[in-house]
């Protein structure tokens, strides 16, 4: 009897839509909490870099300055030659996003639609590569690129990132999706393969694509140790290595100026990220529901 009850308490419909409501409120609260977390170190770095000297480490913590140092801005630009290493930065960083986006593409087609001797075992050497850390890679990378004279030049920056494992895998998953009635429709009408690429897998391939150009994109801006290794001169070195002069500095370091240039740093990747915004979470939810 008691069991009884018990069920058709839980089964009116007031019970059930109070249960349904309060799981929202609850799925919402965890989402707002989880996004203040995330936002909130963004949020302390742009204050701080409005803030003067002497304001940065003041107890109790302030998150809105007494007096808006915009001028931080404009000494961390001058500290060191921003222009140059934001062009550099910029530069590499679009160059290999698009040589990938390329590369990958070309060879996601071959690793999904052709048939050649060895195919599966070429792909699983390919893949295999994901497991090497880079640094192991790096002696042997600078070695390398010593004995091609490339060091301290662009082709150090971009050349070796061209291709990428983790890309042509991405895009080979969605090119395997697509249906083969497609390909031959297009043979008969005498599309060629290349054709059949650029004209269709590439243009339902979006949201793939556009995951893969933002994880490209913003791991080769983010870039450290390559270009540190890489790079000897003045008019070579990226953004981050910049923002390490203004860390060694003789009298210490000026956060508002570092956090004044982190927030210059950071806009470009949020910049590409509004772009891609809607294919990014288009290939989130595909991947969610392909499993």
């Amino acid at each position: 009897m008691y069991a009884n009850a018990l069920a058709s308490w839980r089964g009116h419909p007031f019970v059930r839509r109070f249960s349904r409501t309060l799981g929202e409120v609850m799925a919402y609260v965890i989402l707002a909490v989880g996004a203040i977390v995330m936002v909130l170190p963004f949020v302390w770095m742009i204050s701080t870099s409005l803030k003067e000297a002497g304001e940065v480490f003041s107890y109790p913590p302030r998150l809105i300055p007494s007096h808006l140092a915009f001028h931080n801005y404009v000494d961390a630009w001058r500290a060191a030659p921003f222009g140059r290493y934001f062009f550099n930065s910029l530069f590499v960083a679009t160059s290999v996003t698009l040589g990938q986006l390329i590369s990958c593409s070309l060879a996601a087609y071959a690793f999904a639609r052709m048939n050649f001797p060895g195919k599966a075992l070429l792909f699983t050497a390919f893949l295999s590569t994901l497991m090497i850390p880079r640094q192991i890679t790096l002696i042997p990378s600078f070695l390398v690129l010593r004995e091609l004279h490339w060091l301290d030049t662009y082709y150090a920056l971009i050349v070796p990132f061209i291709a990428s494992a983790f890309g042509t895998f991405m895009l080979r998953q969605t090119f395997m999706s697509i249906p083969r009635e497609l390909e031959d429709a297009a043979k008969l009408d005498g599309c060629s393969r290349l054709g059949f690429l650029w004209r269709v897998m590439l243009p339902l391939s979006r949201p793939t694509l556009a995951s893969l150009a933002l994880f490209t994109f913003m791991g080769n801006w983010n870039s450290y140790l390559w270009p540190l290794i890489m790079t000897n001169s003045q008019k070579m070195r990226t953004l981050q290595i910049g923002l390490r002069f203004l860390v060694c500095q003789e009298g210490g370091t000026n956060w508002g100026m570092l956090m004044a240039a982190t927030v210059v740093v950071s806009i470009p990747i949020l910049i590409f990220y509004l772009f891609v915004q809607k294919q990014f979470v288009e290939s989130l939810t595909f991947t969610g529901i392909g499993g």
